[in-house]
């Protein structure tokens, strides 16, 4: 089946990759509906960039769903928990962070599941990487394999005979490789958010693990981060 203008779920969180993930499946020519999930995050600011896409994308419905996360905790991004600054990418992957929330993309696609089922779309699309990322588990290849199953066996359509398909076209690239995939496609990332920490709640940290594999991806790139910063630490 043709993908144009046929509906699709696409997660967006405001951040650079989302957006990189929303642009291809704009240019693919699916007809998106974006799904934003307000977790209780402490950068929730991203909230308002993921409108931005949302709207630059062209997408015909944007639901921001409120969920409260915070009531479990054991992430700093969700509880009383300091966020890491400055590490180097070595240190980045030693191992599962305390920036890791419990199972969010699990609940995520779930929810873009039950959105997928109701606009009628057979595809979902999520911008997990499992290059330069900060090694959380629910980013790997081996989880979207086996939440796309789970996605066929749990829904009506699944039942009907249709399959769904959860697309991470990001998941094998370097951040530079998304930079450089979302600039060849317009992607403005002026207005993205990736902080996990900003300063007064909006300007970029600089320091915390997702500003510096951004800012490393642009300098990868041969290309300047648009977006402005509290400090931006040296490439490392």
């Amino acid at each position: 089946m043709s993908e144009q203008f046929q509906p699709a779920v696409v997660l967006v969180s405001g951040g650079l990759d989302s957006a990189t993930v929303a642009a291809i499946a704009a240019q693919r020519g699916f007809c998106i509906h974006a799904l934003t999930l307000q977790y209780g995050q402490r950068h929730a600011i991203e909230i308002e960039a993921a409108k931005r896409v949302a709207r630059a994308v062209g997408a015909a419905n944007h639901i921001v769903q409120s969920i409260d996360l915070r009531a479990f905790g054991g992430s700093a991004l969700t509880d009383d928990i300091e966020v890491p600054k400055s590490e180097s990418v070595e240190e980045m992957a030693a191992g599962i962070p305390v920036t890791y929330v419990p199972a969010r993309n699990t609940i995520f696609l779930s929810l873009a599941l039950a959105y997928a089922e109701v606009v009628g779309a057979f595809d979902i699309f999520i911008g997990v990487n499992a290059v330069d990322y900060s090694g959380y588990p629910d980013c790997r290849p081996a989880f979207i394999e086996a939440f796309e199953k789970l996605a066929t066996l749990a829904t009506k359509a699944g039942a009907g005979g249709r399959e769904m398909r959860i697309h991470a076209p990001l998941m094998t690239m370097s951040k530079a490789d998304i930079i450089r995939a979302g600039s060849r496609i317009g992607v403005d990332y002026s207005m993205t958010h990736s902080c996990y920490d900003p300063a007064e709640g909006v300007l970029s940290c600089g320091r915390c693990d997702s500003c510096l594999l951004r800012l490393k991806g642009f300098a990868d790139a041969g290309l300047t981060d648009p977006i402005p910063y509290k400090t931006r630490q040296p490439r490392r």
